[in-house]
Order: C-alpha cells, then sequence, then structure tokens
C-alpha cells in the first residue's frame, strides 16, 4: 500500500459487536490498543491494563474479524525490561488470541526484546513519539520531538525499528514535518495519530472518533459521529416508555 501510494486506515477495537462493524466497514488494520485501560476500564493510563486482559479483548476482537489486520498492543511491563519476558507475552498474545501480529512502544532501549520477538516469527508494529506507556517519564500529553535531539533520536529509532525487522510504526503527537522526514526516509509504513498528513496511515482511537467520549477534544481528533448524544437520547427515551408503561406493547410481548 505504501509503494502505490494507497493511504492505510487504521481504527481500535476492543469487543467483538464493533470489530465486528468496523471490519465490514472496509478499516484496513484495526488495533487492540492498550488504550482499553482508559475507555474500557476507565483508568488515567495505559499502565494498569494487564497481559491477561489484553488477550480476552484480543480473542474477543478476533472472533468478530474476516478481513482486517488485527494488531495487539504489548502492555506496560510484559517486554521492555526482559527480553525473555517479553518473547512469553508475545506468544501468549500471538496463541491465545490468533492476532496477526503485536505493537510494542520504543526505540532501541527495547532493542533486545524486539530481536528476540522477531526471531521467534512473530510480526511487530512499532512505536514512537509520544509513547503513553512512558507517561511517568514525560509528565505530560503535549506534543514530543519539537528539539532537534528529540527529533533526531525518534529518526535514528524509526531507522532501527525498520531494520530489525518491525513492518510498520505508529508515529505518535509529533511535528508533521518530522513525520514527512521518518515516512520518506523508511521503506515500512508510518502510521500517524496526532502526527499530521505525511504519515502513510492515520489511526484513531474508536470512542473518540465516534463521540463516544465527549471529554477528549485534542487538535487532531477528528469526529465523525456523535454516538454520546445518540446514546443519551435513546436511554433516556427507554426509560420514559418503561414509566409511562409505553414499553412493552402487546404487540412486543408473547
Amino acid at each position: 500500500m505504501k509503494r502505490r501510494g494507497e493511504k492505510i486506515s487504521m481504527l481500535t477495537a476492543y469487543e467483538y459487536s464493533m470489530a465486528k462493524i468496523i471490519d465490514q466497514a472496509g478499516m484496513d488494520v484495526i488495533l487492540v490498543g492498550d488504550s482499553a485501560s482508559n475507555v474500557v476500564a476507565g483508568n488515567l493510563t495505559t499502565l494498569p491494563i494487564t497481559l491477561d486482559q489484553m488477550i480476552f479483548l484480543g480473542k474477543s476482537v478476533m472472533k468478530a474479524v474476516n478481513r482486517a489486520l488485527v494488531v495487539v498492543d504489548l502492555p506496560f511491563g510484559t517486554y521492555q525490561g526482559n527480553s525473555k519476558e517479553a518473547l512469553a507475552s508475545a506468544v501468549r498474545v500471538m496463541k491465545e488470541t490468533h492476532a496477526d501480529c503485536i505493537k510494542v512502544e520504543g526505540g532501541a532501549e527495547i532493542k533486545e526484546s524486539i530481536q528476540r520477538i522477531l526471531c521467534a516469527g512473530i510480526p511487530i508494529m512499532g512505536h514512537l513519539g509520544l509513547t503513553p506507556q512512558s507517561i511517568n517519564k514525560f509528565g505530560t500529553y503535549t506534543v514530543r520531538a519539537r528539539e532537534e535531539v528529540e527529533a533526531n533520536k525518534l529518526i535514528e529509532d524509526a531507522h532501527l525499528l525498520e531494520e530489525l525487522g518491525c513492518f510498520a510504526v505508529v508515529l505518535e503527537k509529533i511535528p508533521a514535518l518530522l513525520t514527512k522526514r521518518v515516512s520518506e526516509g523508511l521503506k515500512i509504513p508510518t502510521i500517524g495519530i496526532g502526527a499530521g498528513m505525511y504519515a502513510d496511515g492515520q489511526v484513531l482511537v474508536m470512542h473518540d472518533m465516534l463521540g463516544i467520549n465527549n471529554e477528549f477534544s485534542p487538535r487532531f481528533l477528528r469526529r465523525y459521529a456523535n454516538l454520546y448524544e445518540v446514546i443519551t437520547e435513546a436511554a433516556q427515551s427507554y426509560i420514559r416508555d418503561i414509566k409511562s408503561g409505553l414499553f412493552p406493547s402487546e404487540e412486543e410481548q408473547y
């Protein structure tokens, strides 16, 4: 797709019903993201979600998908410090979810883990820029790699991921012109989130894109629906019909 100039569409999903809808809609890639920690479990960061929880979500999504490439995030603490543990985590995801590949955050600092996982025949999508699993180090979710030193490190890491054998890399919340430099310098595709128009594809969190979560409004987010209002109105109508005795009607009973 990158070679022929076709942009790649990617969206998160965490359960069977929504995954089935977006797969049938024609999505190229579905990410079972550790963002489930925020939008599903209600945590402030992605850090609390566990490997068992990610596997449960991945299995649910895979039962619905017939055509999209499915990527499952390895959660915080399952791959960063120990390459053997990283491989064990990746193997569990692949064996128990039947997903197509995994995604990890970081560059040179997780090189050994990436090598060990790839040597086992497990495809990896990388993730650079704002890496939410490192939020306690960054201290903020602001744009990354504005300064030359960090930008150069990101470029080096992107090339390293390609050299190691990663098949794609997510670039999160970095300047658009830096995304352009990285994308033009790599043979593998880049997937942007808050990284501008020059990435080879784009990804958003489903709950944000569909307007289910109405409290999150960064500049990069485009809402394609307002399901918060739709669901609220439907729930209120349901309540009113029950209270007034309009539901169920004679036609809706046995």
